[in-house]
């Protein structure tokens, strides 16, 4: 017999019985949407959770610091200090694609009557390139000092007569960094000595650096560079090295008699590697040179172990309607078989293969299975659709905003495979039985 003819046999045997099989269609309907709403949810939480780390730094990146103080490490040891040599070294791990050494001074900004205190954090260009920029652009390697400015900072100045600011008053200073000169205080110790009026100290020199660009965002909008000044590390260098010459730089560790080194000793690094999967081991690596390390996957691992048992036991109810379901397709198929014994045995004596009769009765719970599984699975995205867009559960539930429910294209189409097995193996000791009537006894059945 002919797969058209035994799939038009099964749907009108379905169609005589229209009540039984919307009910048992409906039992697989509810079993497919909760499946698939659970299981969404439990990947709209993974998702979110990667998307909320992912906000607060690249999740490829390896941040490092030296294990030595700048003062007081025990006499019998080297120091673990950051520098240029060791950043070779770190270039030459695997998986490892950038080195960025970042190098923090601390200085005071003034422009006009307002004023503030922070750290200028010397990064490379490759690191200043993954900074999302509102306006201005990335300064070049190597050249003159310019700053980018975190968008969040303008809440830190103050005005320097009424010691004001916008978290006594509510108001924006009168900030720009892009149209008006920022005058730049490297020497602090000598600029509160001077203010201090003691007339022996000279106020020390102010610097105008230009600004090359504003981290996107408002200035409430927290993001991992909002609250951050960047300069590009060698314009950096050059222009302490210009300010304080032989002397030491505020910051930078000094060797037993108190002299500079001859180089830069930073405060951290970051290290770019080349897939997320390699982050760990790359950590590892640098742990192991002896050296401290961290990265977002260490806390994403941990995390992510959380919300594969979220997920597994939100799928675990959802398949738990779905296996009523399966046994509500089960009972139905059973019930077909004594409704159509007198039926079964008229085929069988006409010489219908007994693989035929078992197809027709797998094809009838299978086609259960799909207009279930299809129906169901509409239903899903409506039920998606209201939670991401009415209920905002991901902004309640996580704290950003985002889906909470997420059906991937392999969810939707696992679905509905899944609810055709479901039903064709519910319906698979039911098509057995059909097989096994004697033709004899089926036609004598009343």
């Amino acid at each position: 017999m002919r797969f058209l003819d035994l799939l038009t046999m099964s749907v009108n045997n379905l169609r005589r019985r229209k009540l039984r099989t919307a009910l048992t269609v409906l039992g697989v309907i509810i079993g497919v949407a909760s499946v698939v709403i659970m299981v969404s949810l439990g990947i709209g939480l993974n998702q979110l959770m990667l998307e909320m780390y992912s906000s607060y730094g690249d999740m490829t990146t390896v941040n490092i610091y030296s294990n030595s103080r700048w003062e007081g490490e025990s006499d019998d040891s080297d120091p673990m200090y950051l520098t240029d040599d060791v950043m070779k070294q770190f270039e030459c791990l695997d998986h490892v694609t950038g080195v960025s050494p970042m190098l923090s001074t601390y200085v005071i900004l003034k422009q006009g009557l307002y004023e503030t205190n922070v750290d200028i954090t010397g990064v490379s260009r490759e690191y200043l390139e993954t900074i999302p920029l509102g306006e201005g652009h990335v300064p070049e390697k190597g050249g003159e000092m310019e700053l980018i400015y975190g968008n969040c900072i303008i809440q830190w100045f103050n005005n320097s007569k009424t010691g004001d600011s916008y978290w006594s008053t509510g108001e924006m200073p009168d900030i720009d960094y892009m149209n008006k000169p920022m005058f730049v205080i490297f020497d602090t110790n000598a600029y509160y000595q001077s203010q201090s009026g003691d007339g022996q100290t000279k106020p020390p020199k102010k610097y105008m650096i230009n600004a090359a660009g504003v981290v996107e965002g408002g200035i409430e909008d927290y993001n991992n560079y909002a609250y951050s000044v960047y300069a590009e590390i060698e314009g950096l260098k050059t222009q302490l090295k210009q300010i304080y010459k032989k002397n030491p730089i505020p910051g930078q560790p000094t060797n037993k008699k108190g002299k500079p080194y001859p180089y830069f000793i930073y405060d951290q690094a970051v290290l770019f590697v080349d897939d997320m999967e390699n982050v760990t081991s790359v950590q590892q690596a640098v742990i192991d040179m002896g050296y401290r390390a961290n990265s977002q996957m260490q806390w994403i691992e941990q995390s992510q172990q959380t919300y594969d048992i979220i997920q597994l036991v939100l799928g675990g109810i959802g398949a738990i309607s779905l296996f009523v379901a399966a046994i509500g397709i089960a009972n139905t198929m059973m019930m077909s078989i004594y409704e159509r014994t007198k039926e079964i045995g008229v085929i069988k004596v006409l010489g219908c293969d007994m693989g035929n009769i078992r197809n027709m009765f797998l094809m009838e719970s299978g086609f259960i299975g799909f207009m279930g599984g299809v129906v169901g699975l509409i239903i899903s995205y409506s039920i998606s659709y209201v939670m991401n867009n009415f209920l905002g559960i991901g902004q309640i539930m996580m704290g950003v905003d985002g889906d909470i429910s997420r059906i991937p294209l392999w969810l939707s189409a696992s679905a509905v495979v899944f609810a055709i097995l479901v039903g064709m193996v519910a319906g698979f000791f039911p098509a057995l039985r059909a097989m096994k009537l004697s033709p004899l006894a089926a036609i004598r059945n009343e």
